[in-house]
């Protein structure tokens, strides 16, 4: 009878989240806990767009007086939040897969396939795009560049700079996981073997009395 209730009290303790398929290295880990700190952070952006809209819907059917500079907080805020949050997304492996196939791989084809698609595809992406991006800011920076529309906001280079920011974020995130990868591939850099996002849970069965 206890044999049978300390089974059944291990069967009501839910599991776990399950493990990733690569394992970390210290770099790793410390990009890894950079970037999820920064995406806390930008998280607040979100609660920041809902107020800004709440005001603008507020002074536009309350008070009957539309704000061009509200609307324009609004997406740049927006703007910025999102591209931020994607090297938030990366970290946590929340992005879209094409699970039909990923799932059925191996650990070892999964860790191949990832470090194929960071070293030749997502890397040289990004890497072009910042090229790109860099001077896109620094002209609008240099132009002090402001909203062409009436009462608009001024300095719109602070929105452009996001646009750099969160491609170097994604650049270190990517680097990061291709660590992940080349551990598991060919065992450096040397594996941790844990995970900074996944809290420890006691499985062991309550010893009866």
């Amino acid at each position: 009878m206890a044999e049978k209730s300390a089974q059944g009290s291990e069967r009501a303790i839910p599991d776990p989240v399950p493990p990733p398929h690569l394992p970390t290295t210290r770099a790793a880990l410390a990009v890894d806990r950079l970037l999820d700190r920064i995406g806390s952070w930008v998280s607040w952006l979100w609660l920041a767009v809902m107020l800004v809209i709440l005001l603008s819907v507020v002074m536009r059917y309350v008070f009957g007086q539309g704000s061009i500079m509200l609307e324009e907080i609004t997406w740049h805020i927006y703007g910025a939040a999102w591209l931020v949050g994607l090297s938030y997304a990366l970290v946590h492996d929340d992005h879209v897969r094409v699970d039909v196939f990923h799932e059925l791989f191996s650990p070892k084809t999964k860790a191949w396939v990832e470090f194929c698609g960071i070293l030749l595809l997502l890397l040289p992406f990004l890497l072009i795009f910042l090229w790109d991006a860099i001077p896109y800011f620094w002209q609008a920076y240099e132009l002090n560049e402001s909203s062409q529309a009436p009462d608009g906001l001024p300095a719109r280079w602070v929105l452009k700079f996001f646009l750099p920011l969160s491609l170097v974020l994604l650049i270190v995130g990517a680097v990061a996981r291709l660590l992940k990868c080349s551990a598991q591939l060919f065992g450096h850099p040397a594996p941790l073997h844990a995970d900074p996002f996944i809290k420890e849970v006691d499985l062991t069965p309550p010893q009866s009395k």
